[in-house]
């Protein structure tokens, strides 16, 4: 009982230390005043001047657009690199590749960058939306994979035999039973992949160019040049888009789960 009362007690230090500091952050978006030094009074004019800054807008939407190509090709590659990895044979060159994909992982991100920033000038290739695309399309390859791969180790070998022996062809295979199986993993992936990409700073940092900004470089540059109330806005609209990405990722999971549950129920009547 003890130990069950001192877990719950730790769980709620671990959440007050994480989200007091959101939640004081988004208060002061609608303080009247321009600093975070006292509350003057409930007021909607920090989002106001935020909806009105056409290039914070932009940036925005440009921020979400990258995201979401960076996240939709890496689960593709990702995805692919997955299949290939559980399909190789040889425990050798499995180990080996595994622990390439695991590099990006473990590399601090500032080396990552100046190593994209040092490929990109060798080969001459402007910095600025493609560049970015390119590098946060390679670091969010290997959470794919990641996500992906235990996912097609749990997939029994049985089913595979069986629906070989049922007549199916090598992409009837893959088509209908090992990408159903493996869609919560590519889902994970996914969301994984668009998050990392939103929140980049160091990578991106390296690599974007005078002519393309993301919502973590432009904040960071604002940051330098006085806090904002306006920063404290959009804090507080990205949150809640964050949280809508959780609540909609959670109702995907639950319907995958009772879909799985429905075929299990028909398997075994």
């Amino acid at each position: 009982m003890k130990k069950f009362k001192f877990s719950n007690l730790y769980l709620i230090l671990v959440f007050i230390m994480l989200y007091v500091p959101i939640i004081y952050l988004i208060a002061y978006s609608f303080s009247k005043g321009d600093s975070m030094s006292n509350f003057h009074g409930f007021t909607w004019a920090h989002y106001q001047e935020l909806f009105a800054d056409t290039r914070m807008i932009q940036i925005v939407i440009d921020t979400l657009l990258l995201a979401l190509l960076s996240s939709l090709i890496a689960t593709v590659i990702g995805t692919l690199g997955a299949l290939a990895i559980q399909r190789t044979s040889r425990p050798v060159i499995k180990n080996t590749v595994l622990s390439l994909n695991n590099i990006l992982m473990v590399s601090p991100d500032v080396i990552i960058g100046a190593s994209f920033l040092i490929f990109f000038t060798a080969l001459k290739v402007p910095l600025g939306f493609l560049s970015v695309l390119m590098s946060h399309i390679a670091f969010s390859i290997p959470i794919v994979v990641l996500m992906v791969l235990p996912k097609l180790q749990e997939m029994r070998q049985t089913m595979l035999d069986a629906a070989r022996d049922l007549g199916s062809t090598t992409t009837q295979v893959l088509t209908r039973v090992i990408m159903p199986f493996i869609t919560p993993g590519i889902l994970s992936g996914f969301f994984m992949a668009f998050t990392y990409s939103l929140d980049d700073f160091a990578v991106t940092f390296f690599v974007t160019g005078n002519g393309f900004q993301t919502l973590a470089v432009e904040i960071y540059a604002r940051a330098r040049q006085g806090i904002s109330l306006e920063i404290n806005a959009l804090s507080g609209v990205m949150f809640v888009f964050a949280l809508l990405l959780v609540v909609g990722y959670y109702f995907i999971q639950q319907g995958a789960q009772s879909r799985k549950q429905k075929h299990k129920g028909g398997v075994v009547k």
